[in-house]
């Protein structure tokens, strides 16, 4: 459990008792009964867009999170109110509402999700508190997913596991919302190991943590454009991958995913693909071998082995996946050029968003100065940047 400071609790409370003025519940007489949750956002050091092929990836939960304040009702509606914004949104958890293009179809996904997963569910009031920026490829979907989940669970917690909990948060995404994402950023979000990657296989479920090395700091840098996947592009390389798939299992049944299929019968059918398709393919049959390789170069200390697969990771979502925009390509070159630095490459669903590098503590510093003086110059864009560390997954905070 995530300790907080004491006085935080007022605070929670007064921005409570602002958010739903009159409400006897949220009084300063009540204030025994506000519960804090958090869900973390993620990095994924390597492996993008490999999770919902059944493949490998390594990320890790990240200490930028989604906070829900909240107090208790006892009746069948939601009502969560942002900080930042002071949107609020208001559910009945017994008629819950269509998408709508909206924040709060995440919430509305959860509670649909666990619902249909037989899970309870409890109303709240509550508040919004984030330090995941949004549209950053640093997984405030996910986050926001998760930390709903435990939201509407019971003073216990949620009542499944949670990798179950994940799942039904995936299901929130892909049927609710309707973004075909994998599993990794829930995943993240909800078994995050501090000081440790997750080493994930996305079609058996199995995972490790892997631990990370003491020895360099983790640096995300944002790019200063947010991505939209949403839209058309997440889903559109997606559905590549499943034509590759369909096209092989025409001849043999048991290719169900890319997991299934190896460059050598990629390349078999190169004629009877679309080079587009081709293209998809490969970069998830690589990226694979990449996630396996970048385990065994941390287990072993070997920082350039970690580094070249980084840099061959950033080349092949750039050229074969293109989910790389100009902006990311000039952020990692401007990174990569500054001493101290091991690897770099985008982090996240792609078109936009965060670059994730590996930096010698002591060269920190002068990453950053190199990146607000070349980076703007170069793009017109203004960079952000955080020293990350990894943490523990989703659940209570004590206040």
């Amino acid at each position: 459990m995530v300790h907080l400071a004491s006085s935080e609790r007022g605070r929670l409370v007064r921005l409570l008792s602002d958010a739903y003025p009159g409400a006897d519940h949220v009084g300063d007489h009540a204030a025994d009964d506000v519960v804090l949750v958090r869900a973390p956002g993620r990095v994924n050091l390597i492996g993008e867009h490999t999770d919902y092929n059944g493949g490998f990836v390594l990320p890790f939960a990240i200490d930028m999170d989604v906070r829900i304040a909240l107090v208790r009702t006892g009746q069948s509606r939601v009502r969560l109110s942002r900080v930042d914004n002071g949107e609020l949104a208001e559910l009945d958890l017994a008629d819950l509402p269509p998408p709508g293009d909206a924040w709060h179809d995440y919430v509305a996904g959860t509670a649909w999700a666990l619902q249909a997963a037989g899970q309870p569910s409890h109303g709240f009031d509550g508040v919004l508190l984030t330090t995941l920026p949004i549209g950053s490829g640093l997984s405030s979907s996910a986050a926001l997913e998760i930390v709903t989940g435990w939201a509407l669970s019971g003073p216990a917690g949620p009542a499944t596991p949670p990798l179950e909990l994940a799942r039904i948060a995936q299901r929130a995404e892909n049927e609710h919302v309707g973004v075909k994402c994998g599993l990794m950023d829930q995943f993240a979000s909800a078994c995050g190991v501090a000081g440790h990657a997750l080493f994930f296989d996305c079609r058996s479920f199995d995972w490790r943590a892997v631990p990370l090395p003491d020895d360099l700091a983790l640096v995300v840098i944002h790019s200063g454009v947010s991505h939209g996947h949403a839209e058309n592009e997440y889903n559109a390389r997606r559905a590549a991958c499943e034509r590759v798939v369909a096209t092989l299992a025409a001849d043999d049944p048991r290719v169900t995913l890319l997991r299934d299929v190896d460059l050598a019968r990629l390349d078999a059918y190169r004629d009877r693909l679309d080079p587009l398709d081709y293209d998809r393919a490969y970069h998830v049959i690589t990226e694979n071998g990449r996630v396996l390789d970048a385990v065994a170069a941390l287990e072993a200390a070997d920082d350039r082995a970690l580094g070249e697969l980084m840099a061959g990771s950033q080349a092949s979502m750039r050229d074969r996946y293109q989910i790389s925009c100009p902006e990311i390509d000039e952020l990692v070159a401007v990174t990569l050029s500054s001493p101290g630095v091991i690897g770099s490459r985008m982090t996240g669903g792609g078109f936009g968003g965060c670059t994730v590098s590996l930096v010698r503590p002591d060269a920190v510093e002068a990453l950053r100065e190199r990146v607000e003086r070349d980076y703007p110059a170069r793009t017109g864009r203004a960079p952000r940047s955080w020293v990350v560390r990894a943490v523990d997954g989703a659940g209570f905070v004590e206040i």
